[in-house]
């Protein structure tokens, strides 16, 4: 892929939505992981089709779509039931993934994925942007946004990379004080610095 790709990252409630529509206003191209993965298991696909015969008729809602909390709750109290259905998504995921990266027509594009240094998908990027904001606010922003409690917010922390160790992964950090003006501005020095690192080539 000789096209510059950004990795866009961060923990939960960090802010990255925010930022990729920042870039995507200034016209850049983006391609989401978690849409790709509603995407290979939409309605009429044949991952659909592979997951209801593995599972059966439980894991299907009545309009025909993926019952994600019933197949969540499946393979999280059985290790091989998870086993298999991450050898099927991961590598259909990871080929879309590429495939509309390829697509893209701006100078440089955007990954977006909360799970990027989780699930190892560096390789598929050049760069590696991560929005960070600390571990107090990123618990008020989730217990507000999501309707959940103080302890479930911890466990969805907890179940991601830890902060330092995201951090330093990064090749760039936006810190998310929650002032739009200062992420605006931010975006655009990135935006900048990114259009310049692809017209160089390097």
């Amino acid at each position: 892929m000789s096209q510059l790709v950004i990795g866009l990252t961060g923990g939960i409630a960090s802010g990255k939505t925010t930022v990729a529509d920042l870039f995507s206003e200034l016209g850049v191209d983006l391609v989401d992981a978690d849409i790709v993965a509603r995407e290979v298991v939409a309605i009429g696909t044949p991952t659909l089709k592979k997951i209801t015969q593995h599972f059966g008729s439980r894991v299907i809602q009545a309009n025909g779509e993926l019952n994600r909390n019933e197949l969540r709750t499946i393979i999280f109290s059985d290790e091989s039931d998870k086993q298999w259905l991450n050898n099927l998504l991961h590598p259909l995921i990871r080929t879309t993934i590429i495939q509309q990266l390829s697509a893209c027509q701006s100078p440089y594009c955007l990954l977006v994925a909360p799970l990027l240094l989780e699930n190892n998908m560096q390789e598929m990027v050049n760069k590696v942007l991560v929005v960070d904001v600390d571990v107090a606010t990123q618990i008020a922003r989730t217990v507000a946004r999501d309707n959940t409690n103080i302890e479930q917010a911890q466990a969805i922390i907890a179940s991601q990379i830890p902060r330092e160790r995201r951090l330093e992964q990064a090749d760039f950090i936006i810190k998310n004080t929650g002032m739009i003006n200062k992420l605006t501005n931010d975006v655009k020095k990135l935006h900048h610095e990114y259009s310049k690192i692809a017209q160089d080539g390097s």
